[in-house]
């Protein structure tokens, strides 16, 4: 396959200006693009491989093209949305021909003009949301005019566009992003951790990792000293960049870590204790080490770190507490959609009843069930991918009682719930972490989480949510 890398100079908002554009998607993402291209001066046409777009809901002057398998003849740019897959025929087809390709972020990268704000990138298999809130929180509490982007609410591209120039922003960068990018340098760019994940987009982990590294690519290199695949592909990269680390180990000089149950900064400076970090958990805290190593690659100081972190407001569906039952904790952590997601709230808690289930992405689940089957009381399974999940407990733990839900309609969590509190005794933690994507049964891992939470109120009230 041909590099998206094709030098081209479509550069700034003028390199725009009477092109030819086709954007993939139209989605937020594509239609943010499209309105942007449009402003621009450039001709646009979308194409997308589902159903038309509703009335009114394309940018005046964008033409929808319908799917498409190869790219227009008079097309000089295409622009492709996250989620389309490099092995899409219409992408294949441009670089074949030699037509750039630019990703959400590359499009926006490029769109910048003078003055125009910093970036602190953000990337990892998990907890890039809480990351980027996180690093917004302190941003704003060192006084900078700062905004959280990506898949977080506004879309970078309106972010880049805004009337009122941002000084910073905290771009969470999925590994679909990355991909599509080429000349993006950020002031700083953190990865966070790496597992397996849409290993069924990339083709492989090598191919996955190398996606993953592009947030290293500008001033400053930020990197989870704990995570061994991230070191070993530090190592392998070797980023020209000022290159720092986190650690839940002991500070030092270009690492950030944990001081006697603080947050330190690489100069030893205390900067939290650990116990104030929300969510808790350890994965957290490295969250906020993180965020703290970004901020000070933008000049933030320790008082406005340790005031944006007890500022911080976590994002729902992330390892959060719903309630007590009978003496039993729920807990809902829906956005734990991959195996190395769910091991991070397995870890968190010492006897779990687990719900699992859902979209598995090629990823593996056998490591996640033989390092945390001496936590388990039980196991509920639900979603396309539960028999897969159910053959690892089988080799790693075949004495835990689990119990199947094989409904795939909208009741299937009064089921999953019902059968979580048979297998509880007061004291467990009944732990929603599927280790899998939630559309193969819901509109969306915040759909499952809901459905979790309410008939987790339907069983405390003696009544049935569904």
């Amino acid at each position: 396959m041909i590099s998206p890398d094709t030098p081209t100079p479509l550069t700034g908002p003028e390199g725009f200006a009477g092109r030819s554009a086709l954007v993939c998607g139209t989605g937020m993402a594509g239609v943010s693009a499209a309105r942007a291209l449009l402003d621009l001066g450039a001709t646009v046409l979308l194409s997308s491989d589902g159903a038309p777009p509703a009335e009114g809901a394309l940018p005046p002057g964008a033409v929808f093209a319908g799917a498409l398998v190869t790219v227009p003849a008079d097309v000089e740019v295409v622009v492709a949305s996250p989620g389309l897959p490099p092995s899409h025929p219409l992408l294949v087809d441009a670089w074949a021909r030699a037509i750039p390709v630019l990703g959400e972020l590359e499009f926006a990268w490029r769109l910048r003009g003078p003055g125009a704000a910093e970036w602190l990138l953000v990337t990892g298999t998990n907890g890039k949301t809480t990351v980027v809130r996180m690093l917004e929180a302190m941003l704003r509490e060192a006084g900078l005019r700062a905004l959280a982007v990506g898949n977080v609410g506004t879309p970078v591209i309106d972010a880049v566009r805004a009337e009122s120039p941002y000084d910073v922003l905290a771009v969470e960068a999925s590994s679909f992003q990355l991909h599509f990018s080429s000349t993006l340098a950020p002031r700083a760019g953190a990865l966070l951790n790496l597992a397996e994940d849409h290993l069924d987009w990339h083709g492989s982990m090598a191919a996955y990792a190398g996606d993953k590294s592009k947030v290293w690519a500008g001033s400053v290199a930020i990197a989870n000293a704990d995570d061994p695949a991230v070191t070993e592909l530090l190592d392998a990269v070797a980023p020209a960049a000022d290159v720092r680390t986190f650690t839940l180990a002991a500070p030092g000089p270009g690492r950030f870590g944990v001081l006697d149950g603080w947050l330190a900064d690489d100069s030893g400076q205390r900067l939290i204790p650990v116990t104030e970090i929300r969510p808790p958990g350890a994965h957290n805290v490295a969250n906020a080490l993180a965020a703290a190593a970004l901020a000070v690659a933008a000049g933030v100081d320790g008082p406005a770190i340790a005031a944006g972190l007890r500022s911080f407001t976590p994002e729902p569906h992330r390892n959060m507490f719903v309630r007590t039952v009978s003496g039993v904790s729920y807990v809902d952590d829906s956005k734990a959609t991959n195996p190395h997601a769910a091991a991070a709230s397995l870890g968190s808690y010492q006897r779990v009843v687990w719900i699992a289930g859902g979209q598995l992405k090629g990823a593996s689940v056998d490591d996640l069930v033989a390092d945390f089957a001496d936590r388990m009381a039980g196991v509920v399974l639900l979603g396309i991918d539960r028999d897969a999940i159910r053959s690892a407990l089988t080799r790693h733990a075949p004495n835990l009682p689990v119990i199947m839900v094989p409904r795939t309609d909208d009741g299937a969590m009064h089921d999953v719930v019902a059968a979580a509190a048979a297998l509880a005794t007061p004291g467990d933690v009944v732990l929603l972490a599927p280790a899998a994507a939630s559309k193969d049964m819901f509109a969306s891992y915040g759909a499952r989480g809901r459905a979790f939470a309410d008939e987790v109120a339907a069983l405390a009230e003696g009544r049935s949510a569904t």
